[in-house]
């Protein structure tokens, strides 16, 4: 009896798992349901991205899969236009988008009708108006700032890799990058970072992004030794051709 119970349980537990997992979220049905988008989404896809990640986007040699990679992820990529890529590289860059809006869509409904992914944020979850910015900053300094910087300015990696600049991303964008965690990211889904705290590390970027510099030049924000090395090329080179001066005239 005890063998049978285990059993059930097991069954269960496994038929809720499996129903959880492969049940699309609202907005990814809403993509899936439109056949016609779906249809221009793979068309687009075939011809601009199929040469790297697969006809059928199980992956290859130069791309990896998209299977269950999600809308947002196609979103976040290819509105931002880090793809595709111009040339293979350490990283994908920020370019110019080749695609239309509706055109990213339609490639986001086709890769989200392949698999269940994350879904494009919707604008409730993107928005930011009352959340806590000191919360974000602290959530910002303990998740984000070992590689984009304390002031989000971005910074240098291994391999020719970077964290880029979060001073011209969107709220969108972050959402999106937080949620899917592109290139050399960490993913910080809904269970390690909620809906709310993502609104709040916005929120503190936003506020970044805004930050007048009362002191003068900001230089970039970029801490000690920007500062240092300004002061050394700068001030001192100022302080010593003013003494030079003061002893050419003294003759």
């Amino acid at each position: 009896m005890g063998l049978v119970l285990l059993l059930l349980a097991l069954g269960v537990v496994g038929g809720v798992y499996g129903v959880a997992t492969t049940t699309p979220s609202s907005a990814d049905a809403a993509l899936v349901g439109d056949q016609t988008q779906i249809e221009e989404g793979r068309r687009l896809y075939l011809e601009g991205c199929s040469s790297c990640h697969g006809l059928n986007a199980e992956g290859a040699a130069s791309g990896p899969t998209l299977i269950g990679v999600g809308a947002a992820s196609v979103h976040f990529q290819v509105a931002t236009g880090r793809m595709p890529l111009a040339a293979p590289g350490a990283q994908a860059p920020v370019k110019k988008d080749i695609y239309s809006s509706e055109e990213v869509l339609a490639m986001a409904a086709y890769i989200a009708s392949l698999a269940p992914g994350p879904a494009i944020p919707t604008a409730e979850q993107i928005d930011y108006t009352d959340a806590d910015v000191a919360e974000g900053g602290v959530l910002f300094r303990i998740n984000c700032a070992q590689c984009h910087q304390a002031a989000g300015q971005g910074g240098a990696l291994t391999q020719g890799k970077y964290a880029p600049s979060l001073m011209e991303a969107s709220p969108q964008e972050i959402y999106e990058a937080m949620l899917t965690g592109p290139q050399n990211m960490p993913i910080f889904n809904d269970k390690t970072l909620p809906t709310e705290e993502k609104q709040a590390v916005i929120a503190y970027i936003m506020e970044l992004q805004e930050a007048p510099s009362p002191g003068g030049l900001s230089l970039g924000r970029l801490g000690p030794v920007v500062e240092g090395l300004f002061l050394w090329t700068a001030v001192f080179a100022a302080l010593i051709g003013a003494a030079v001066w003061i002893g050419i005239r003294a003759r």
